[in-house]
């Protein structure tokens, strides 16, 4: 049975379709292919309206993802700045034993992401700097992000990504590591200048580094999103209590069932992580 889609930039009845694409697992065609002038402000309205339909059934966000925010591959994706999406209680997992807490086949051509991600102790603020923001984490960590694609081929431009989660599948966290003032210039400095190779099957596939992300590591990403969020009068503030996933470090990669995906991050005192699907 095919997807009925709107014909107008409708967020109720794109939500709609968005929603029950992902539900079933189904590809459809890009916003922005059905409609010219669709962008960034319609997108982030149809992201409001699937919150909601998502909030009714029962989920609840705890968090945000920021994409797109390795600059490398920008080009390669038809993007030129970061989006923000929403992360539930449904998609955040915990990593236990390298297990995988998630399925490939619950994804639309799923790929992995390793990620550093942060969880707010307190609301951070517009207009702070970077050694600002840092006191706003309580604890950091790295996670693997599984994004999937509605649209086939991975072929989209920027409004359909945001409109359809931000591309979230899932957040898998690994080992979290708390901030204490003690050790916030460490990180300060960490946070900076850190380098990390993602493995499948033991065999590096792609080495990255902290300056990938908008050329000043993850805490840039943290202040982008400020802002963005700030300014949006469809999406919430940052709110303390939320984690928050900063980008890709790496290449996003497709996932199979039967391969192991791992880490070896050196510069940061943050344990590997590694995910057997």
């Amino acid at each position: 049975m095919s997807i009925t889609q709107p014909r107008e930039a409708d967020p109720s009845g794109w939500a709609a379709t968005i929603l029950s694409a992902s539900d079933r697992r189904t590809s459809i065609p890009p916003l922005t292919e059905a409609d010219a002038t669709f962008g960034l402000a319609d997108a982030y309205r149809i992201a409001a309206e699937i919150r909601r339909l998502r909030e009714a059934r029962g989920e609840r966000v705890v968090g945000r993802k920021i994409g797109f925010t390795n600059t490398t591959i920008w080009a390669e994706y038809n993007v030129a700045a970061p989006i923000c999406g929403d992360v539930y209680d449904t998609t955040l997992h915990r990593l236990a034993d390298g297990a995988s807490p998630v399925r490939p086949s619950s994804f639309v051509e799923p790929r992995i992401e390793p990620e550093i991600v942060f969880r707010l102790a307190r609301e951070p603020a517009p207009g702070m700097d970077e050694r600002e923001l840092l006191t706003c984490v309580e604890w950091v960590a790295l996670g693997f992000e599984i994004v999937q694609s509605l649209f086939p081929g991975w072929r989209f431009r920027a409004p359909d990504t945001v409109a359809a989660f931000g591309l979230h599948g899932a957040l898998c966290l690994g080992e979290p590591a708390v901030i204490t003032p003690a050790s916030a210039d460490g990180w300060y400095d960490s946070l900076r200048d850190f380098r990390i190779a993602l493995r499948r099957d033991g065999r590096v596939i792609e080495t990255g580094r902290a300056q990938n992300v908008l050329q000043g590591g993850p805490l840039a990403a943290l202040g982008h999103a400020v802002e963005v969020l700030h300014g949006n009068p469809d999406t919430p503030a940052l709110a303390a209590g939320e984690v928050v996933t900063t980008g890709t470090l790496t290449n996003a990669f497709p996932i199979t069932a039967g391969e192991q995906w791992s880490t070896a991050v050196a510069g940061l005192p943050l344990s590997d992580i590694r995910m057997s699907f």
